[in-house]
């Protein structure tokens, strides 16, 4: 199965970068406004986009400074099923995020799009973090003509 992967290195503390990935307030800075539910272990989480799309999604697995993984449980239907896994290592004052979005059935138009919107909001993460001032939706980078 295909998977999206993507690499940004983020000068702030793996415990920084963490917060930004497990809370409501984090999530809400750098993905989507529109960010409701529970983000703790076994929680379930609601990020909106408009009229565009929602995903719930699960969160399977918190590891302070280290993981985040959650299960798409609802979204498009691509995304059902699929997991997204945050990675983070620390080294000279530089948090390596390593991202998947795993357990695509298939390689697909809608995934080429995800990919890239994806680069944009970890890029939205990194300003975020280092700024003080992401660009969720519906401030992010639109790559639709």
């Amino acid at each position: 199965m295909p998977d999206i992967l993507h690499a940004v290195g983020i000068k702030a503390s793996p415990d920084a970068v963490y917060d930004a990935l497990t809370t409501l307030k984090g999530l809400a800075a750098w993905w989507t406004t529109d960010t409701r539910g529970d983000a703790n272990a076994n929680g379930t989480i609601q990020f909106r986009f408009g009229e565009k799309s929602t995903v719930h999604a699960k969160v399977l697995g918190l590891k302070r400074g280290e993981l985040v993984l959650w299960e798409v449980l609802d979204a498009q239907p691509e995304w059902i099923g699929t997991k997204l896994r945050f990675e983070l290592s620390h080294d000279k004052g530089v948090t390596a995020v390593l991202f998947k979005h795993e357990g695509w059935k298939e390689q697909t138009r809608f995934m080429h799009h995800c990919s890239t919107k994806w680069a944009v909001f970890l890029l939205s993460l990194k300003a975020l973090l280092e700024t003080g001032a992401g660009s969720p939706f519906p401030h992010d980078t639109q790559i639709n003509s």
